[in-house]
């Protein structure tokens, strides 16, 4: 039944008690409220509550109920079949009421009520709701500062929600509503920057507590609702037109409106200190809108760069932030996010390939330009503009002073480390490089290293020089000479690719970096810590006579006190033990200190992200290092201390179940050892029913594999667990191949006590994916098919017969011809049905005959002419040579048992089986020496190492070798199974023969022995 008006009070009543702490009334409002969604008119005394005059100041009633509405927006707006949905005439309703309730005072309210607008205009613009623009602009023409704010919130949340939409006939409308609102949206800026200028310059002089109480509200909403239309802007400049790099056409807004927003920048900006000290809120204003302008600047060189590198454009911009970078007033130092601003346009101007030379040319016609050409041109003049603002001495300067100003620690950084080390090291190492000052120097340091790399490398080695001259090792204080010598070590690290024409790392090392190492002085965890970077980052740099030199300094630097220190040595080591050129021996005596160091290490550190690192290196140690099965018993301790502490933390779980898989895999044949703490944590991981499924199921199935791989024998808790992987693939076949691994491994591992207690499961398993899964998957599952039936050819047929009847539908079914994909899977399907045949003859020929497989090719609309075994035939005839060549004797050996059958077709096809069955024979039966079986591309086990075979490949060669396809001899069989066909047959067989090719004939004589 439809809600009403006089439903109002009933509404309010539960949106008020859905908020309440007792629970014993919130959970009959929510549930009320949740029956309520669906029914007519429930928008709408949603929206009545919401917009109720006398409820203004009720907002978290008001709220509540924008949540609500927001919601079934999502859930009922656009019809769908199991819903009825909002009625049109309720849609219309509502569309109305909100734009009839623009100027809400609250701004929560506000904001949700804009992000209403923003969901229905998704759906319903343009067609529904196509006065939804023009009633906005209306309202604007009439509006006090307010409503214009309100309608700008709404403008730019729903310009945005639009500007997602990707289909083209979307981009169309999206250009359509550029072309009608940019020009009033952006006179408005000028108009609303203006005012605000003018108002700032009265209040700029200000510092006293009254002046500060009498500031302008008015003033103070029309800056915010001019940062509302500066993102309006930046939406439709950037969703508004094609990327000039796509189209090679100027976007006139990109001409006129940067050079203006750089104006207001700039005249803004001397406001800063200013305010700094006597006005917070405008001061806050100003913070906002210096860094928001430089964003929108960034924004538009990304999305037009052509336009972008206009003489009018680029050359002042480009000007103003390296100015900026390198000689900033004093104020404008602390000023750190603008400054950030500043260094992320000038590196995506240093690296935008649109202003690069293009090394590809074209063959032109002499009648036109290709717009590859016209790209050409525009990146040569805008590169020549690049150039001139960037003379050498401009870049040696700006390399100078990025090095010797922005990487040095200051004060603050130093007191922040001290106070909390493992913090330090995390928001140094591991931020995002736009949100801090240091990093994001560092990123515009590389970018620029690599454009004129040949210019700045003696000047960094210059730096290098004077900082390791000016500070020696010795020195221990905390001076400008050591802050300054981590900061051109820093530099070195970063762009050692380079550096190493220069530098030699073995003399560096030796000369200076090993000195400091042995200086154990507290303020040298500063140097140390650069140290380790360095020792990381120039892994391949570093030779075979220093490499136990650099092994040892990184255990002793794992040994620090400082956590920070210790950290940057963990990353490092993973770097030296990942690399290529590792050296084992070298390392094999420091492994002892190197397991206790991480192991205490993690007890240490309390962060997330430090216990993930620690983690990680314990994790690449043990993949790399041939000595773990010594501190096996320290491991199991270790990670069923870790597994416990870290409930609730995926992540962390995720990267100890990586580690796991690792030491399953270095265990190897040992790896039951680690049972009793693995098997419980591998069950958590593969429950579909577990919290953390979610997170964990991937690397769990995937230590499920390797478990498997190298268990030496079947365990009953392993056994157990295999209807978890029914369960895991009756809700998805995301892990699929690994999935076919694991019932690959119990096929192997568990022999017949697998079958006998999980065969309906294998059968369950099987007949889920087959028919329900692409091409790719059935041939990741067809090679697990024919491993089951050779071990178990006449116990498996009859309880997978679903699956073999979907084979033969496979097999018989078109449209393989140009696909190598479906090519494959015909042929392996035939295969692994000729197998059948072979081993289980009377099974097939029954199977074949059930009506249920003609049901099934009919409903496929496979048109059947005669016997279904003759029609496999054809298909072994067909499909031999896209097979192996194990494959291609079954074929042969199910051709000869063909000859057996007393239907006269038989006669019809025997020119074709005989000349099969002779190619076979006489070319030879590699199978035993090839490594084809279902396994052996499949496995994401790696091998631990040479000469370490898990126990799963072992079997797997084992089975492969015990063939029985292996034991039979084609020659004999088809020599056998002629005569029986003569035999039948008659002088019907005679005349056969007679019309064979006398080639073929004296082929087959050949390859039978045959006198």
């Amino acid at each position: 039944m439809a809600l009403s008006a006089s439903d109002l009070p009933m509404m309010y009543t539960l949106l008020s008690n859905s908020m309440s702490g007792d629970e014993s009334i919130r959970k009959p409002a929510e549930a009320a409220l949740s029956q309520s969604e669906s029914r007519p008119g429930f928008c709408s005394c949603l929206m009545e509550v919401i917009t109720a005059k006398d409820l203004a100041s009720q907002v978290d009633v008001r709220l509540m109920a924008s949540v609500y509405f927001k919601n079934s927006i999502n859930r009922y707006w656009r019809n769908r079949r199991n819903s009825s949905g909002i009625s049109s005439e309720e849609k219309v309703h509502l569309r109305k009421k909100l734009l009839s309730h623009l100027r809400e005072e609250n701004y929560q309210i506000a904001q949700m009520l804009a992000v209403l607008i923003s969901k229905i205009a998704r759906f319903d613009y343009p067609r529904e709701w196509q006065e939804l623009f023009s009633v906005l602009a209306q309202q604007l023409q009439v509006a006090d500062v307010l409503t214009s704010h309100r309608i700008f919130m709404i403008l730019f949340r729903t310009l945005k929600e639009l500007s997602t939409k990707r289909l083209t006939a979307d981009q169309r409308n999206f250009a359509e509503i550029s072309s009608h609102l940019f020009d009033y949206s952006w006179h408005l800026w000028q108009s609303d920057v203006q005012t605000i200028l003018r108002g700032l310059s009265t209040i700029s002089p200000s510092y006293n507590s009254n002046a500060l109480e009498q500031h302008n509200d008015e003033l103070y909403l029309t800056c915010e609702r001019w940062l509302l239309c500066s993102k309006i802007i930046r939406q439709l400049i950037i969703s508004g037109f094609q990327s000039d790099a796509k189209c090679i056409q100027e976007i006139r807004p990109v001409k006129e409106v940067s050079p203006v927003l750089l104006n207001a920048i700039q005249s803004f900006l001397p406001y800063y200190s200013s305010f700094q000290k006597g006005n917070d809120k405008f001061w806050d204003f100003i913070k906002r809108a210096c860094t928001k302008l430089m964003k929108v600047l960034i924004a538009i060189q990304g999305r037009h760069p052509y336009t972008f590198g206009d003489k009018c454009v680029l050359p002042p911009v480009m000007d103003f932030c390296l100015n900026k970078i390198t000689d900033p007033e004093v104020d404008i130092l602390s000023f750190e996010q603008f400054l950030i601003q500043c260094m992320v346009m000038v590196k995506s101007l240093l690296e935008c390939k649109e202003y690069k030379p293009s090394l590809t040319g074209r063959v032109m016609d002499e009648n036109g330009v290709t717009l590859e050409q016209m790209k050409k041109n525009i990146s040569n003049v805008v590169g020549g503009v690049l150039t001139s603002l960037l003379p050498s001495e401009r870049i040696v300067l700006l390399c100078n002073v990025l090095i010797r100003r922005y990487f040095v620690l200051t004060a603050t950084d130093l007191e922040e480390w001290y106070q909390n080390p493992e913090s330090f090291h995390h928001e140094q190492d591991m931020v995002q490089w736009t949100e801090k000052l240091r990093p994001c120097a560092e990123a515009l340091y590389i970018v620029l290293f690599e454009n004129h790399s040949q210019l700045l490398a003696p000047v960094v080695v210059s730096i290098l020089q004077e900082a390791m001259n000016g500070c020696p090792a010795s020195v221990t204080e905390i001076t400008p000479g050591l802050l300054l010598k981590d900061a051109a070590y820093g530099a070195a690290a970063y762009v050692y690719y380079e550096l190493s024409n220069y530098l030699s790392f073995k003399d560096w090392f030796n000369g200076a970096l090993s000195l400091e190492l042995s200086n154990d002085h507290p303020n040298m965890h500063i140097i140390h810590r650069k140290v380790a970077l360095i020792l990381g980052q120039w892994v391949s740099e570093i030779k075979d006579d220093t490499k136990r030199a650099v092994y040892c300094a990184l255990i002793k630097l794992l040994l620090n006190k400082d956590l920070s220190v210790r950290l940057a040595a963990c990353r490092s080591l993973c770097l030296h033990i990942e690399d290529a050129n590792f050296s084992e021996p070298d390392f094999s005596d420091l492994l002892p200190i190197c397991w206790d160091s991480c192991f205490k290490l993690v007890e240490e550190v309390q962060e997330f992200d430090s216990k993930v690192q620690v983690l990680n290196l314990i994790s690449i140690l043990i993949g790399h290092v041939n000595e773990v099965i010594p501190y096996a018993d320290k491991l199991v301790h270790f990670f069923q201390k870790v597994w416990e502490e870290s409930s609730g933390e995926s992540l962390l779980q995720m990267q100890l179940l990586i580690a796991l898989r690792n030491f399953v895999v270095a265990l190897g044949y040992q790896s039951p050892k680690c049972y009793n703490m693995l098997l419980p944590i591998l069950q958590r991981g593969i429950d579909i029913n577990s919290p953390d499924e979610l997170n964990l199921l991937e690397d769990s199935m995937l230590l499920w594999e390797a478990t498997l791989s190298h268990a030496p024998a079947m365990v009953p808790q392993l056994l157990a667990y295999f209807p978890c992987l029914v369960e895991i693939m009756e809700r998805s076949f995301d892990h699929l191949q690994v999935a076919v691994n694991i019932i690959e491994g119990y096929i192997i591992l568990g022999g017949s006590d697998f079958l006998r207690m999980h065969a309906s499961n294998v059968a369950k398993l099987l007949d889920l994916v087959v028919g329900n899964v692409n091409d790719r998957g059935l041939l990741a599952t067809l090679p697990v098919i024919d491993v089951l039936i050779q071990c178990f050819p006449v116990e498996v047929p009859p309880f997978i017969t679903s699956t073999l009847q979907k084979l033969i539908v496979i097999c018989l079914s078109g449209g393989d011809d140009h696909d190598p994909c479906k090519t494959a899977v015909k042929a392996t399907s035939a295969a692994i049905l000729a197998r059948i045949l072979v081993m289980n003859t009377n099974y097939l020929a029954q199977l074949t005959s059930e009506p249920s497989v003609s049901l099934l090719l009919q409903q496929a609309g496979i048109p059947i002419e005669e016997n279904i075994l003759l029609c496999l035939v054809d298909i072994w005839l067909d499909k031999v040579d896209n097979v192996s060549s194990v494959q291609k004797k079954i074929f042969g050996l199910a051709l000869s048992i063909i000859l057996t059958m007393r239907l006269p077709q038989v006669l019809d096809k025997l020119e074709q089986i005989l000349s099969v069955c002779t190619s076979v024979i006489l070319s030879g039966n590699d199978a035993l020496t090839e490594e084809e079986s279902s396994g052996d591309n499949m496995s994401s086990s790696r091998y631990h190492s040479e000469g370490t075979i898990p126990s799963k490949e072992l079997r797997r060669r084992q089975i492969k070798f015990s063939d029985p396809v292996n034991q039979l001899s084609l020659e004999t069989s088809v020599r056998d199974n002629l005569q029986t066909c003569a035999a039948l047959h008659g002088k019907s067989f005679d005349s056969a023969m007679s019309r064979m090719d006398g080639s073929t004939v004296i082929q087959l004589k050949h390859a039978l022995k045959m006198p």
